[in-house]
């Protein structure tokens, strides 16, 4: 049988992966794990990475989830080399093999009922047997291509699947276990499991990265590859991602999807370390760059075990991206957090300015933003807890002298304004905190934010000095 590929396979490479997410929900960590592992093993061995979308559940498919996969996976930088590729545009493809493989012996129709099936079913449980068809059609054969029927695949009735697993190690399976596949439905579309074993054939794959929950999957796929003389992956079964209380992740545990992770602050480096410790290590290290985790991934090194989400640790591992790398770089990302925010930042310092300020504070991009906006927009409303600590009646005179030192001020920077907040307090004898907490509160709204001579150079001369007055006004009215 003629091997018919997507694109022309470069003998040079020796390893290509795939991710070969269904487009029925968003991209889950479980399957952002799975596909940077994938992506690790093809980029550790000089390879290549494909995207696929295996969309053919027709009714719980959809264009939006299969967008949410892509923005997700860009979003993560794992990149593709080729794809994405969608099952749904390839169903020429199946149905001229499975019409080969109907013509060679390899599969045969089967016209069995819906009750004939049941019924076989129901006897077979009766005896305590694993259900399993009985070859009715491929012992009474009736051919007639246009009675309604299925198309199955002519499992081996004899001996075992052997695989070596890369995480797992051996796995057995009788065949006497597996029942004859449907490969073809009535209404001629192909069945998900014939599909995959057709493209990753096409495709060249030579390793399979998956979740355990396909290991059942796994001897069916390989005895239809070798009835196609077709070359056999190596596979990987990875185990499954649980909450912290032990069970299945999900949306109780807090967010699970990947977008919902960028939504919420975190950078997509500090999910990605995350997720590559989820089941894999090296050593006692808990930080990695891209370039040592490609540089030191190994399928073998995947831990077999079942692995629990920590939150906080993620957190932490963001916290130290959000300090750790370039500013700039930080900035693009929270960019996006004040776009969603609806803060206009054309109006204030530079977003890399603010990551500089904010780094050490803040442990997400979302909190980030939310605790900047005074830097780009005025406020209504001081922080109740702020003004009953701070604005106090005696704060009127430090405030007014301040505002004075400030409007004199030459040149607003922050050794300037560092200046006139000492002198105000030299002057009227007073603790810097006495000066610089009423001011704080004036010109942000709240009782925290960076040193203030950072914050007033970032806020600029005019709304600082306007806020200062807008405050004195303030208590003024909430003594009357």
């Amino acid at each position: 049988m003629k091997i018919q590929s997507l694109f022309n396979l470069d003998p040079n490479i020796k390893v290509r992966t795939r991710f070969a997410p269904s487009p029925t929900g968003y991209l889950h960590v479980g399957g952002a794990r799975t596909a940077l592992y994938s992506w690790l093993y093809a980029k550790h061995n000089n390879g290549e990475f494909v995207l696929r979308i295996e969309d053919t559940d027709l009714e719980r498919s959809t264009p939006e989830a299969t967008q949410a996969i892509l923005e997700s996976m860009e979003w993560l930088n794992l990149r593709w080399e080729h794809g994405p590729f969608y099952q749904t545009k390839r169903f020429e493809r199946y149905n001229q093999v499975i019409d080969q493989m109907l013509e060679q012996g390899l599969a045969y129709r089967c016209y069995c009922s819906k009750e004939r099936l049941e019924n076989l079913r129901n006897e077979q449980e009766s005896r305590k047997e694993k259900p399993r068809y009985d070859r009715a059609c491929l012992k009474h054969c009736h051919e007639d291509p246009t009675k309604p029927h299925v198309v199955r695949f002519k499992n081996p009735q004899t001996g075992s699947v052997v695989f070596e697993d890369a995480v797992r190690g051996r796995i057995e399976i009788s065949n006497s276990e597996l029942d004859d596949l449907i490969i073809r439905r009535s209404d001629n579309s192909p069945t998900y499991n014939f599909c995959v074993v057709i493209d990753d054939w096409d495709m060249g794959i030579t390793h399979v990265v998956r979740g355990e929950d396909h290991i059942n999957n796994t001897p069916r796929q390989i005895n239809i590859l070798k009835a196609l003389n077709a070359p056999v992956p190596t596979y990987a079964h990875v185990s499954m991602i649980l909450g912290d209380d032990g069970q299945k992740l999900s949306k109780r545990h807090g967010a699970v999807s990947v977008m919902q992770y960028r939504d919420e602050g975190y950078l997509p480096e500090a999910l990605l370390n995350y997720l590559v410790r989820l089941g894999w290590g090296h050593g006692d290290q808990e930080i990695f760059s891209i370039e040592e985790m490609i540089k030191l991934f190994e399928l073998e090194q995947v831990s077999k075990s079942a692995s629990a989400f920590n939150t906080e640790k993620l957190l932490w591992l963001n916290h130290h991206y959000i300090r750790t790398l370039p500013a700039d770089y930080v900035a693009k990302h929270l960019a996006w957090h004040y776009q969603n925010q609806g803060v206009n930042t054309s109006n204030g310092p530079a977003l890399a300015e603010i990551v500089t300020m904010l780094a050490e504070r803040c442990k997400t991009l979302k909190e980030m933003a939310e605790t900047s906006r005074y830097f780009f927009e005025d406020f209504d409303n001081f922080d109740e807890s702020a003004v009953k600590k701070h604005f106090k009646i005696t704060a009127i005179e430090a405030l007014c002298k301040v505002k004075e030192k400030l409007t004199a001020v030459s040149s607003w920077n922050l050794q300037n304004t560092h200046q006139a907040i000492e002198d105000t307090a030299k002057e009227l004898g007073l603790g810097m905190g006495k000066v610089g907490m009423p001011l704080r509160v004036a010109v942000t709204g709240v009782g925290q934010s960076p040193s203030m001579d950072v914050t007033l150079v970032g806020i600029g001369r005019e709304r600082v000095l306007a806020r200062i007055q807008k405050a004195i006004d303030f208590i003024q009215s909430q003594n009357a």
